[in-house]
C-alpha cells in the first residue's frame, strides 16, 4: 500500500505545568491527507489544533511522535509549506506588490527584480487584486489584506497550505467571497491544504475531510468525517444537497456532546479504540456513523 503524502503518527505535546510535572494539550494523534486533499480540523479551544499546524509548519516539535511529508520527517519550516495565520501579517511599509514580492525574492534568492515581480503580479491577479499593486496595508480593507497574505503565500508556489482561521476576522460577506476564491484556486492548482475552523459551515464547504478533536487537555483526534457532498459544489446549491444537514448536524452533535463524553467513553471497561486509524465515517450513509469507541 503506497504511504500517505501526509502522515501524522502518535504525535503528542506536553508543556511544564505551573505546579510541576506536564500538562498533556494532545496526545497519540494519527491521521493521514493524501496529495490535493483539503482538510479542515476542528475541535474546541484547547484541544491542540494550532499547535499541530506549527508542528506542520516546522515552528515547533511535538513531544512525541513525528510527522512525514512525502516520505520525510519534518526538520523546521520550509518554504514548501506556506502559513496563513487568523492575522494577515503584512509589512505596513511595504506596498501589496513589495510584500509578495518580499516572499517570491526569499524562495528564489537569485532570480532579478523584475521576475520577481512579474511573479509575485500573477499571485495578485489570482487573488483579484490587479490595479491594487502600489498600495500600502493601510490603504486595504480588511479583506484586501488576508487577499495579500494568501497572494504572499501562493506566490511561492507551496505544496502545502497551511491555514489557522484565515477567516474568521472578517464579515460574513467578505469571509463568503473569499472562501469561494480559495476553494477556486485550491481545485485548479490541486494544493494540499490543512486549514484550523471553529465554523461548521465553512469546513463542510471547504474540505474533503474534517478532522474532530476531543476537548483537550489530553486530546485526542476522534474520528475523521469523509464529506458526502459532490466535489463540484457550489455556495448557492450546498446547503440544497440531501447530505448536507446529516453532515452538518453530525459535527454539532460531536461539538456539543460526544467531544466530552469522549474520554469517560473511553474509560469504560471493556471499551477499546484504535487511535492509529480513528474511524472514517460518511454522515447520512446507510446504517449511520460508526461509535468512536466500541465494546469487547
Amino acid at each position: 500500500m503506497a504511504a500517505s503524502y501526509i502522515s501524522i503518527e502518535g504525535i503528542a505535546r506536553r508543556f511544564p505545568a505551573p505546579e510541576g510535572g506536564k500538562t498533556t494539550i494532545f496526545e497519540d494523534l494519527w491521521f493521514a491527507m493524501e496529495r490535493g486533499e483539503f482538510v479542515c480540523v476542528i475541535g474546541h479551544s484547547g484541544c491542540g489544533k494550532t499547535t499541530v499546524l506549527n508542528i506542520l509548519a516546522g515552528l515547533d516539535e511535538p513531544s512525541e511522535g513525528a510527522v512525514i511529508i512525502d516520505g520525510k520527517a519534518i526538520e523546521g519550516p520550509s518554504l514548501d509549506r506556506a502559513v496563513i495565520f487568523q492575522s494577515h501579517g503584512l509589512l505596513p511599509w511595504r506596498t501589496v506588490l513589495g510584500n509578495v514580492a518580499y516572499a517570491v525574492s526569499s524562495k528564489w534568492r537569485d532570480w532579478p527584480k523584475a521576475k520577481v515581480e512579474d511573479h509575485a503580479r500573477k499571485a495578485i491577479a489570482t487573488v483579484g487584486l490587479s490595479g491594487a499593486e502600489m498600495k500600502k496595508p493601510a490603504q486595504l480593507s480588511g479583506g484586501m489584506k488576508q487577499r495579500v497574505g494568501i497572494a504572499r503565500a501562493l506566490s511561492i508556489e507551496p505544496k502545502i497550505m497551511l491555514m489557522d482561521e484565515p477567516f474568521s476576522a472578517l464579515d460574513a460577506l467578505t469571509r463568503g467571497t473569499l472562501q469561494d476564491e480559495v476553494r477556486g484556486i485550491c481545485r485548479t492548482t490541486g494544493q494540499t491544504v490543512f486549514m484550523i475552523t471553529h465554523d461548521v459551515d465553512e469546513a463542510i464547504y471547504l474540505a474533503d475531510k474534517i478532522v474532530l478533536m476531543t476537548n483537550g487537555p489530553d486530546a485526542r483526534v476522534a474520528e475523521i468525517v469523509v464529506n458526502p457532498l459532490p466535489a463540484d459544489r457550489s455556495r448557492n446549491e450546498v446547503h440544497k444537497h440531501p447530505a448536507y444537514y446529516p453532515v452538518r448536524n453530525h459535527i454539532i452533535d460531536f461539538l456539543v456532546a460526544r467531544s466530552k463524553s469522549f474520554a469517560t467513553e473511553l474509560a469504560q471497561p471493556g471499551k477499546v479504540w484504535n487511535r492509529r486509524a480513528p474511524p472514517l465515517v460518511t454522515p447520512g450513509a446507510a446504517g449511520g456513523p460508526a461509535p468512536l469507541v466500541r465494546a469487547v
